[in-house]
């Protein structure tokens, strides 16, 4: 039988509740054991795919092609944890599939209320990832509820994990609630007041933590852990720091040295072998301690909140990884960017990036970047979106078609290199209407992108409504853009190139997705090794060596 950890939030958003399920998930899985992690979002859109990246963040794909919480982005990139539509729940979608049951009359005529059908159907969510998409057991279930203890929307989900206490029993279930211990500069201290009011919230609904990760930006001391534990009632030795690190992959580590992992299974009572973390330190060595920099210069549409590009920034932080090096990234707003002036907003930067995103807004400077990585050699990477607008400066300015151009900026181009896909042809609803989730895509013998995957057929993410058009096909490549990745029965084109340049890609897909600290993903390694290289033949005194970047 499966084990069940809740993580709750208390206090203020933002504290960090997915990177704390996602360590504790890193702990565990470090022992041997079997995890999956869950996310429940209290609010009322069905998922995140309509939401505004400036308000939500990033969307996150599956495989099975869920449009998620970018939690889940960090369960991955933590785990081994493959992930699904189940993995990831808002209230949107069980009030859907409630209502829907309701009209069907599957309800047999009964009043249909939060308690319990929709407790019931939260619970039927948790039960239902506690075994594999092969069958196979899961050991721990870790479920994060989303939102702050005390809001109105997230009140179901708590009563339900307060009835999974009750059915499952203690031995099974554990209740870890992250919450705030602010440092209050005029006063020179830690206060504990805010975790004492958040943890009575809790137990005003009949849910007693076990565990509390308090976030603070100072280490708690000994006496200030007491008092909590006193007031709180949880044992001192379940009163954990959560402080205040420079990156995220140090958490688990932080919380390793506390025991965090070792109260969980104590209390559940789990038994297994010792955590091994040892390229897990390794790899937080290296990024602490880079043998190099360089400096990539990514030019969006959402750079205002980061967040948006959330899974992006990390698999950069990965390809760097690979290569001992820091990579600094710099956010430009691509609606300042006018050419010529481009060329000086851009000439610091070892390589471009172009990231994913929907509507006109910022096109034309978008456009620019990549005229000046194609015409000064710049490494250049062109992910979704980034692979569209290649296509159209491809054309403007090599094919000589100058209102080239996608239907999604201009309806009416007569040059729509790039267009909607033609599956979606009077489709106007947005919400999972988009090529989403994991295709095959074969890769051409002597590009660059079969040199980064080391093998001819791979499976990428999607998430477009936009694809290109092959009625442009002959005259692209004629004039030199290379299509070397499509899907097998070539109906779509997954992969952009310029053969003669120093690397120079687009892809459909959304490669970072799928990148993780331990395993970078092939072409962020091999664009940020492309970068060094240009590095070092503009500043051969960077001490960067060829050779050292493709080991």
């Amino acid at each position: 039988m499966a084990k069940y950890i809740f993580v709750t939030g208390g206090v203020v958003s933002s504290l960090g509740k997915g990177i704390a399920a996602a360590s504790l998930g890193c702990l565990l899985e470090s022992r041997g054991l079997k995890v999956t992690l869950q996310k429940f979002d209290p609010y009322l859109n069905v998922d995140p795919g309509t939401m505004s990246p400036f308000q939500h963040g990033e969307v996150f794909v599956t495989d099975d092609g869920a449009e998620t919480d970018l939690d889940l982005g960090h369960y991955e990139r933590f785990t081994h944890a493959p992930l699904t539509q189940a993995n990831n729940l808002t209230s949107g979608r069980i009030y859907e599939q409630i209502i829907s049951r309701e009209r069907r009359g599957d309800y047999l005529g009964k009043t249909v209320q939060v308690i319990p059908h929709v407790t019931n159907e939260i619970k039927a969510a948790v039960k239902r990832v506690s075994t594999a998409a092969d069958g196979s057991p899961i050991d721990v279930v870790i479920v994060e509820i989303g939102g702050t203890v005390g809001d109105i929307e997230s009140l179901p989900f708590l009563e339900a994990i307060r009835q999974l206490r009750h059915e499952l029993g203690r031995e099974n279930t554990l209740f870890v609630h992250v919450t705030l211990v602010p440092w209050i500069a005029a006063a020179q201290e830690l206060k504990t007041k805010p975790t004492q009011h958040s943890v009575k919230e809790l137990r005003a609904i009949g849910i007693q933590p076990d565990i509390l990760l308090c976030r603070s930006d100072h280490e708690l001391p000994q006496e200030m852990k007491e008092k909590i534990a006193l007031f709180c009632d949880v044992d001192m030795e379940a009163v954990v720091t959560a402080r205040d690190v420079a990156s995220v992959y140090e958490c688990p580590l932080v919380f390793a040295e506390q025991g965090f992992d070792e109260i969980a299974m104590r209390r559940l009572a789990l038994e297994t072998g010792p955590r091994n973390l040892s390229r897990w330190s390794e790899m937080v060595r290296r990024l602490k301690h880079p043998a190099r920099e360089v400096s990539i210069g990514i030019v969006g549409k959402y750079v205002e909140y980061e967040d948006s590009y959330k899974s992006l920034k990390e698999a950069l932080l990965h390809g760097g990884l690979a290569h001992d090096a820091k990579v600094n990234f710099t956010w430009v707003e691509a609606e300042r960017l006018t050419w010529p002036e481009a060329v000086g907003e851009l000439e610091t930067f070892d390589a471009i990036l172009v990231p994913g995103g929907f509507g006109r807004r910022g096109i034309e400077g978008m456009l620019c970047a990549i005229r000046y990585a194609r015409e000064f050699k710049v490494p250049y990477f062109g992910i979704c979106l980034g692979m569209q607008t290649m296509v159209i400066e491809f054309a403007r300015n090599v094919c000589g078609m100058a209102n080239a151009n996608s239907t999604e900026f201009d309806p009416a181009t007569t040059n729509r290199v790039i267009y909607k896909l033609r599956e979606l042809k009077g489709v106007d609803e947005l919400g999972g209407t988009m090529r989403l989730g994991a295709y095959p895509c074969r890769l051409a013998e002597g590009s660059f992108a079969r040199a980064a995957y080391g093998k001819a057929e791979i499976s990428e993410r999607h998430r477009h409504r936009y694809e290109f058009n092959r009625e442009f096909q002959d005259v692209l490549t004629q004039h030199g853009l290379r299509l070397t990745g499509e899907t097998p029965d070539a109906v779509y084109v997954e992969i952009c190139e310029l053969p003669d340049h120093p690397w120079y890609l687009g892809c459909q897909f959304h490669p970072e997705f799928k990148s993780k600290p331990l395993e970078p993903h092939p072409l962020f390694r091999a664009f940020i090794g492309a970068a060094l290289e240009s590095q070092a033949a503009r500043n051969p005194e960077s001490g960067v060596r060829m050779e050292t970047l493709t080991r």
